[in-house]
Parts: structure tokens; C-alpha cells; sequence
């Protein structure tokens, strides 16, 4: 009796295998097929964009046009235009700050949660809420050192081109001044819903 059990397990192993833990079988050619077909009814939406994420890009591609203009004229024609080395540097100056006010807007600077996980919740909402009003101080202050910093040095010509620097200076500005707002509407958003990202970092996984 024993033998013909076990005749009866090996039987219906081999009628239904079972795949090791951790190994899912190879997908068939049809379920291929329609996973490309879910990609291609895909939706893309721009909503949820911001001025600021269209300049960074607009910069960006500018960037990346002179880098490939530098490398063009210095391997292809012999001839390095200068210009477009001092121009390309000046344009990551205007992605890293434009695009700092990105990162405010969709709280992803670096910032470390650990503390607020062991803190009871009216003193991790106090916390947040100090540093919300910190961040928000060190954008304004910043705006006010970057200006004081243009009237003094603003006239300082470029390398190459001897166009003002101004025109670079005043970019720093506008992005010190695009994350003073965005810290602002942050932390008015922070107040509102009664958290934020430090103390619920699960609620903002979706905008990843």
C-alpha cells in the first residue's frame, strides 16, 4: 500500500510540476505580445509638469548641443571653438539650480527619516514643521545673498565671449527664487494634510 502511494505522488508531480521557489516559468509568446500591447495603450500625461522642469530641459538640450559642438570642432574640424566649453558649463549652473527647484517641489533632496520613526507623533510633526520653516529661511536668504552678490560683481565679464556674467549670476537667482516659492508651497501643503515626507515617506512612493 505504501508503494502504491507513493506511485500516486510521483504521478502527480509529473502531471504538475512544481517550479523551485523564486523561479516563475518563461513567459509564452502570447503573454509576451500583450505586454507590449499594454505599452503601446500607455498613456503619457504632462500634467503634471512644472515651468521650471521645461526650462531645466530647454537647458539641458543646450548643454548637451554645445558639448557636442565642442566635440565636433575639436575632433572633426581641428579647430576647438572655446566658447562652447565656457557656455556649457555656464548652462549646468542653470540645470543644477532650475533644477534644484524641481527636487524642492517634489521633496527629493537628500534628507534622512531615521529619527522620525522612534519620535511620537506631535513631536515628529513639530520637527517637520521647524524645518520646514528652516528651509523655507535658508531659500529666502539665499536669494537675498545671490542678489547682493550680483550688484557687486555683476559687470565681471566671460572668458570667452566677454558677454556679462550677469546673465549667469541672475540664473542662480531665479533659482533660489523658484525654491523659495516651492519650499513655500511644501511646507503650506505639509500643514494642510498634517504630515510630510520625513514623517510618512510610504505617501510619496507614488510619485516615484
Amino acid at each position: 500500500m505504501h508503494s502504491d502511494a507513493k506511485a500516486a505522488v510521483m504521478a502527480a508531480a509529473s502531471n504538475n510540476p512544481v517550479h523551485p521557489a523564486g523561479h516563475q516559468p518563461p513567459a509564452t509568446a502570447q503573454e509576451i505580445v500583450h505586454s507590449f500591447e499594454e505599452a503601446d495603450h500607455h498613456e503619457v500625461s504632462l500634467a503634471g509638469y512644472q515651468p521650471e522642469d521645461w526650462i531645466c530641459l530647454g537647458i539641458f538640450w543646450a548643454m548637451a548641443l554645445l558639448v557636442f559642438l565642442q566635440f565636433f570642432s575639436r575632433y572633426v574640424l581641428n579647430d576647438s571653438y572655446a566658447w562652447t566649453e565656457e557656455l556649457a558649463v555656464y548652462c549646468l549652473i542653470g540645470v543644477v539650480f532650475i533644477g534644484s527647484a524641481m527636487c524642492v517641489r517634489a521633496c527629493r533632496h537628500i534628507q534622512v527619516d531615521f529619527l522620525y520613526r522612534y519620535l511620537p507623533r506631535p513631536a515628529g510633526r513639530a520637527l517637520a514643521t521647524v524645518i520646514d520653516l528652516l528651509r523655507t529661511a535658508f531659500f529666502g536668504y539665499a536669494v537675498w545673498l545671490t542678489y547682493r552678490y550680483i550688484t557687486l560683481v555683476g559687470d565681471e565679464p566671460m572668458t570667452t565671449l566677454f558677454w556679462n556674467k550677469a546673465y549667469v549670476y541672475w540664473m542662480a537667482l531665479a533659482g533660489f527664487a523658484l525654491m523659495f516659492l516651492r519650499s513655500v508651497q511644501v511646507s503650506m501643503s505639509n500643514w494642510r494634510q498634517g504630515y510630510s515626507i520625513l514623517e510618512n515617506p510610504a505617501a510619496y512612493e507614488s510619485q516615484d
